[in-house]
């Protein structure tokens, strides 16, 4: 891998990143505003509860509804915002158009037009906004596997939506399970369980598992350990681990191993660990611990094959 390939993969890994936290923003905002549609308190606090499971630090304090909206779907003077999110993953798939497909930039690239015209005062309701982004997304991540070569290139993108995808879990989990602490539901916390299982895409995949039994402790075993279902903490993972594994290995490259090991070392754990264990320890510990290791599989990724020394690029 060059110094170029080096930047086309940067460009590819955050394209990638970029993407799926649009679509997991979008998801996270569309149960949330259908939620206060169908809660008849009004509940400022849902807002920031939303803006705080996104993982987006030091927000603006949102006081209602068209707050939210307007600050996490269409400002893009900050770089959380959906709009922002859209933004960036279709210019860094400019910067690499060589090396994808023609299909994958000219659905990237009408997302990219279609946001920025209602950003900039089209008329859409925002839940077809979302609707909007998150099928785009959908659409753009099978014309990816559908178009290009699963080389490096697609492997790097790999990498960037399961990075993402798990930190962006582990993060709303975190939070939910802070907020409502109890063993038993309430009857009215019943929308709040089932909005977080659709804020994961999962009501209807754990409902196969475990009918429409909602308890906190099967949720947490769900979302958190399930090697089946693709938005699982466990499942990012394991596809974080197989890509890894697809990369080449250059063994003059110093610390070449460590994303490899960072990532086995996470699979492991998630594999061998009931949600039991987990839950005696301390989920919150747990999650949060999680979270600082894929920042450090993320360091480590752009340490090898972004930011290596130009030694290593002269004689490789």
């Amino acid at each position: 891998m060059n110094s170029m390939l080096s930047r086309v993969a940067d460009a590819l890994y955050w394209m990638s990143r970029y993407l799926e936290r649009a679509e997991h923003a979008a998801r996270v905002a569309e149960v949330h505003l259908n939620l206060a549609l169908e809660q008849s308190s009004k509940d400022n606090l849902r807002w920031m509860r939303a803006i705080e499971g996104l993982g987006i630090p030091s927000p603006p304090e949102i006081h209602d509804q068209q707050e939210f909206i307007d600050w996490l779907l269409y400002d893009a003077s900050h770089r959380y915002s959906i709009v922002s999110c859209i933004i960036g993953a279709r210019e860094n798939c400019r910067q690499v158009r060589e090396q994808i497909s023609s299909e994958m930039w000219e659905q990237l690239n009408r997302l990219f037009h279609e946001v920025k015209k209602i950003q900039q005062g089209g008329s859409m309701d925002p839940l077809d906004f979302l609707r909007e982004v998150r099928e785009g997304s959908h659409l753009f991540q099978g014309i990816t596997d559908s178009t290009m070569n699963h080389g490096e290139g697609w492997q790097f993108i790999q990498l960037g939506r399961f990075i993402e995808r798990g930190a962006s879990l582990a993060n709303l989990l975190n939070v939910h399970y802070q907020e409502f602490r109890q063993t038993v539901l309430e009857s009215e916390d019943h929308l709040e369980w089932i909005g977080l299982l659709k804020c994961c895409t999962a009501f209807e995949a754990y409902c196969k598992v475990y009918s429409a039994d909602l308890q906190p402790e099967r949720i947490a075993d769900f979302l958190l350990l399930n090697a089946e279902f693709p938005h699982s903490v466990r499942f990012s993972v394991e596809s974080i681990e197989s890509a890894m594994k697809s990369l080449p290995a250059t063994s003059s490259r110093k610390g070449m191993g460590k994303p490899m090991r960072l990532a086995g070392k996470l699979s492991a754990a998630l594999s061998f660990t009931p949600i039991e264990e987990i839950i005696h320890s301390g989920l919150s510990v747990y999650l949060e611990d999680f979270n600082k290791q894929c920042g450090e599989i993320h360091k480590a990724i752009h340490q090898v094959y972004v930011e290596y020394p130009i030694e290593a690029a002269i004689e490789a």
